[in-house]
């Protein structure tokens, strides 16, 4: 074993603080020793790069034993003058050391305060060598280097320059022209396919897109096929589809072969039957799933066999699992923390597909989970990873209705059904609730009293509804206003009389302000952001003795009624509120949300 310098005070502190264990010290030492003195790297570099220690716990301690200042973006005033004014200054830098500059991983922040000539450049390493040579570059008299961590810096960098897509840029640069195909009516001329296929271009655009739907923040992509040798891409946008792109002269055969090949589960050669896969990429250091879904349309042209292509951006990244952060409002957040605070019964979530119902479910786990229960999900298809959970898998082997009834002899504590889909589903969920379980679903009902209904004309038992459900949560999503360019709107008396038949009072117009979309470089239109709104119909002593006694048909005016009376908000209750905090549009919430 080789001897180690203690004098090696990096080392030394990363080793006696538990960041690394002597092995690891010992190999790094070895390596950087091994290395040509000119392009040596520190040992901070050598742990990150080689040995894959966490970069922001090694370089705090780096940057505190060579008494670099550390700053921390949550404490600074990140408004658009800042950007602008770091973009400036990256900007006017050559391009080579523009480049270098991203690749160090550092910004020019402000100007010193107390020394106004004095630029305060951020780092994610101090030490690098690359420093003082891009500093120089932004043409001040003096500078000071500080850490600052490579998390907060991160995301800054990618607001000052967007990383840019290789995939586009190679496309832009292609001077390929793609062809149509071929005129044989009866059959798809797969020669004519595959010389398409080989030409790069269609790659870089089928990889260019999955790359631009993760950075754009996008929900879907639609990939259509369409008479004329056209095929046009789209992307869901905070709930809206956009055009991103028309694929002119092409097959649209061609295209959906591309995107076929690149998933997993799915037959490149079938055309004429829905098929499900999925991609899995590496997207900024991010691990992003995709769900593709393609189903074959009808086209005016038969020598083409057209088809739909849905592709679901699965990241991680936006799953919430922190409860506060949901957005759960007034009498809602009481009624299903009190709901989900409960050893047994059902929390059903309710709402259209897109709605959200997912995110909300998988946060209220989140907060149920612990070490010491069995936490089973059997969902078809799972979307996201939950820690603490076992994902049941559904296959040929196993199907949802079989998984549904092996999870009975599995021992679970909380089960969480991803949807009651028919009555032995909603039977199977209702058992669990009544023999000790918490238990979560979801439901396709358009409100809250709807559902009760539902379960009740799938042949579900009145008595084992009421007391089986804790709470029944109906969700939408609502577009946000972007926060950079919305404004007061004027209220005229016209507007008052609207908004007063709508549901406000007076008072809640005089001591609220309202805005309306603008639109500007950072926002759709006006748009940025999508918030939810919720309806939780909460089972009480009375709502329960109402359904044990609806008879033949369950009274849903009279359940609504009742749950109002305990303290519901209704879906645009829930959407006034977000009004009056500034949030959204009368018109927005009256497109997403009926008229009770």
């Amino acid at each position: 074993m080789a001897d180690i310098d203690i004098t090696d005070k990096i080392g030394y502190t990363l080793l006696k603080k538990g960041i690394i264990d002597y092995e690891t010290l010992e190999k790094s030492l070895h390596t950087r020793e091994a290395e040509d003195k000119k392009n040596r790297r520190n040992l901070g570099q050598i742990l990150v790069t080689d040995f894959h220690i966490d970069h922001d716990l090694v370089f705090r301690e780096v940057a505190n034993l060579y008494a670099f200042r550390e700053i921390y973006l949550s404490d600074e005033v990140i408004d658009n003058l800042r950007i602008e004014f770091i973009k400036k200054n990256v900007d006017a830098l050559p391009e080579n050391y523009r480049d270098l500059l991203i690749q160090t991983r550092m910004l020019p922040l402000k100007f010193d305060e107390k020394q106004p000539e004095k630029l305060i450049v951020i780092a994610s390493d101090p030490t690098d060598r690359n420093i003082p040579s891009i500093a120089r570059n932004f043409g001040v008299k003096k500078y000071e280097v500080c850490y600052c961590r490579l998390k907060e810096l991160q995301g800054l960098i990618e607001q000052v320059v967007p990383p840019e897509n290789e995939f586009l840029k190679l496309l832009a640069s292609a001077d390929v022209q793609l062809q149509g195909g071929s005129d044989d009516e009866s059959n798809v001329d797969e020669e004519t396919l595959e010389s398409e296929i080989s030409k790069s271009a269609l790659v870089n655009l089928v990889e260019g897109c999955l790359v631009e739907a993760v950075r754009q923040g996008a929900s879907d992509i639609h990939i259509i096929g369409k008479e004329g040798n056209r095929t046009e891409i789209l992307m869901r946008l905070d709930g809206n589809l956009k055009l991103w792109h028309i694929q002119e002269n092409t097959m649209p055969e061609a295209v959906a072969a591309v995107v076929k090949d690149r998933s997993k589960n799915v037959d490149r050669f079938e055309r004429e039957m829905s098929q499900d896969g999925f991609i899995q990429r590496n997207i900024d250091g991010h691990q992003i799933r995709f769900r593709v879904s393609i189903m074959p349309i009808v086209g005016t042209e038969f020598k083409h066999k057209f088809e739909s292509i849905v592709i679901r951006v699965l990241d991680d990244r936006k799953v919430i699992t922190d409860l506060s952060k949901l957005g759960l409002q007034g009498p809602a957040k009481d009624f299903f923390y009190k709901a989900i605070s409960k050893p047994q019964g059902i929390i059903i979530l309710t709402g259209p597909t897109g709605s959200g119902k997912s995110t909300t479910l998988i946060a209220a786990l989140h907060q149920v989970i612990d070490p010491t229960v069995n936490v089973l999900t059997v969902e078809d298809p799972v979307e996201y990873i939950i820690k603490g959970a076992r994902q049941l898998k559904i296959g040929s082997k196993m199907d949802f209705d079989l998984a549904i009834r092996g999870i009975l002899r599995h021992d679970p504590d909380i089960v969480l059904v991803g949807e009651m889909r028919d009555k032995v589903t909603a039977e199977i969920a209702i058992k669990l609730a009544n023999t000790g379980h918490l238990t979560f679903s979801t439901l396709h009902t358009n409100d809250a009293p709807s559902a009760i209904s539902r379960l009740y004309k799938m042949g579900i038992e009145s008595f084992l509804i009421a007391y089986a459900i804790n709470i029944i949560v109906a969700q939408r999503l609502i577009r946000t206003l972007c926060k950079n360019c919305k404004k007061p709107q004027k209220m005229t008396d016209k507007d008052v009389q609207i908004f007063l038949k709508f549901g406000f009072t007076e008072d809640m117009i005089k001591n609220s302000t309202f805005y309306e979309p603008v639109g500007c470089d950072k926002c759709n239109a006006g748009w940025k952001g999508r918030a939810a709104i919720h309806e939780a119909l909460y089972f009480t002593r009375e709502i329960k003795q109402l359904i044990v006694s609806a008879g033949d048909d369950v009274n849903e005016a009279a359940i609504r009624d009742q749950a109002m009376k305990d303290g519901m908000w209704t879906l645009r209750r829930s959407g006034m509120e977000r009004m009056m905090e500034g949030a959204t549009t009368l018109e927005e919430i009256v497109a997403t949300t009926t008229e009770e």
